[in-house]
């Protein structure tokens, strides 16, 4: 299985994940020339595209959308209020409805060669989810998941994660930079909240809950372009993993950033 973030950042979240007969996008927030770029880049063509998982509704999740459907047609996955939200948005009906599958948390979806687990998400939207990802090549099962977009988190998502290959996981902000930042004292409360979005040190501590000897790859993605940048994001997670309560050592995992403006290298799980 392939996992690749093809932009990851509050200015717009793509990630692909796929096998040799399969592929998904989680998100489809960026441009559809970048989409079509990113997968070219893997060697599969957009009109390839089995589907779109879209987590919610906000434009840095589905910008990229209309064109892209327009274009190949590609069916686009989501919960119900979700896509009632996204055809809310599309004033002139470019997406064909027929193209819209509703699905529900925790009611997993086969797609080709693909398992598909949507499961609930802590963000302010109409109904966001997360989602995990399996297959079985030579015997072996193997998982990815991506998840940002959220205020915080709970024993339900540390169960949804367990036991992963590689994950996509938000840290978003530096609390610090945010505070003394110049965002509105509304939308600092809001990034804060519940249904906010996940700090560096939230998000270190999360992946502590996490760690087995089985995963391969930790991307942090869904970086604030104004309240965060690449080495605080890596190095705050990584000392949260190493003060742990955990065996680990932050050293004993691959731990990169989801760049913004460019593809990750591709991670074969």
């Amino acid at each position: 299985m392939r996992f690749v973030s093809l932009a990851s950042g509050s200015s717009g979240n793509c990630t692909y994940i796929g096998t040799d007969r399969t592929h998904i996008l989680i998100d489809a927030g960026i441009s559809c020339r970048r989409i079509e770029q990113g997968v070219e880049s893997l060697d599969v063509k957009a009109s390839e595209l089995d589907g779109i998982f879209i987590t919610h509704e906000h434009s840095d999740h589905i910008c990229g959308l209309k064109i892209l459907c327009k274009r190949y047609g590609v069916p686009v996955y989501g919960t119900e209020r979700t896509l009632e939200r996204i055809r809310e948005s599309d004033k002139k009906g470019e997406i064909d409805p027929e193209l819209y599958h509703p699905l529900e948390a925790d009611c997993s979806l086969k797609l080709g060669g693909l398992e598909v687990i949507p499961f609930q998400n802590y963000h302010d939207a109409a109904d966001p989810v997360a989602y995990r990802v399996e297959t079985e090549e030579d015997g072996r099962k193997k998982s990815a998941a991506v998840i940002t977009d959220l205020g915080h988190y709970t024993d339900y998502t540390v169960d949804h994660l367990k036991n992963l290959d590689g994950i996509l996981i938000e840290a978003n902000h530096d609390i610090r930079m945010l505070e003394s930042g110049s965002y509105p004292y509304s939308l600092k409360r809001r990034i804060l909240g519940d249904l906010g979005h996940l700090s560096n040190e939230r998000s270190g501590q999360l992946l502590t809950e996490l760690l087995h000897d089985g995963l391969k790859q930790v991307l942090l993605g869904h970086l604030s372009k104004e309240n965060n940048y690449e080495e605080l994001a890596y190095e705050t997670v990584r000392l949260e993993i190493t003060m742990g309560d955990n065996p680990y050592q932050a050293g004993d995992f691959d731990i990169r950033v989801a760049r913004r403006d460019m593809p990750s290298e591709t991670i074969l799980l």
